[in-house]
């Protein structure tokens, strides 16, 4: 499936400078925008319409990005490519916003053609959806994001969803860290302490929501997908 010739963009937000820049930029037949400045007109936008992708800031006034961000994936139960812009850029900070649903994160201030290949690098990814995966009782959509075990579920986004949707697909099998890297980053734009940071924060988000960690690391091969069948029989 091709790349859609009209992209719709959701631009939340507050700073007007900045707003502008942005509709000055994509301004052409190529994109379709409409403007949030706050937190509440964006979830009734993203309620009411469609897109393609969402531009989402972190500050806003009225109901913070992150809170948005959680509400388009368990609320809305939409799979909407979301790109977080923040003057944050702390690793913790990524970290939370990738656990909060979103598939990229941009530091302020950046370059406005970075950001639209980023736009156009999602539009690509997203151009094919796979069905719902499942091991045993466990399950994840890749298309909501949702993981469901024993009637409980956890909603995924960006690379740790990735990271998951990848050690559903090579269950029984371990996946190394250079097949991580490639898979996940392309061309090994990160390294192992990048991993081990996402992994580590699957494993907690996963024991807290299901009781169990669900990655089991392999020493000195990577990580596999463990199973609480599996540590019960062990």
């Amino acid at each position: 499936m091709s790349v859609r010739s009209v992209c719709r963009l959701l631009v939340v937000e507050d700073q007007k400078d900045l707003a502008e820049n942005i509709a000055e930029y994509f301004d052409g037949p190529r994109y379709l925008l409409d403007f949030a400045s706050n937190g509440l007109t964006a979830l009734h936008l993203l309620a009411t319409c469609d897109y393609d992708v969402v531009i989402l800031d972190l500050m806003l006034p009225g109901i913070a990005g992150q809170e948005i961000c959680r509400r388009i994936r368990q609320d809305l139960r939409s799979n909407v490519p979301v790109i977080i812009t923040s003057a944050r850029g702390a690793l913790s900070d990524k970290e939370e916003g990738f656990l909060g649903g979103a598939n990229d994160y941009m530091v302020k201030p950046f370059h406005l053609r970075e950001l639209e290949l980023r736009i156009e690098s999602l539009l690509r990814r997203g151009a094919g959806v796979d069905i719902a995966l499942q091991v045993d009782a466990l399950k994840f959509n890749p298309d909501t994001g949702i993981a469901e075990l024993d009637g409980r579920q956890i909603s995924l986004g960006g690379i740790p969803a990735r990271i998951f949707e990848h050690l559903m697909r090579s269950h029984p099998r371990s996946v190394s860290h250079q097949d991580m890297l490639t898979h996940i980053w392309g061309e090994a734009e990160a390294d192992a302490n990048t991993i081990r940071t996402h992994i580590y924060a699957l494993r907690r988000l996963f024991q807290e929501g299901f009781g169990h960690p669900l990655i089991a690391t392999v020493h000195g091969r990577g990580y596999r997908l463990a199973l609480p069948e599996e540590e019960k029989s062990g």
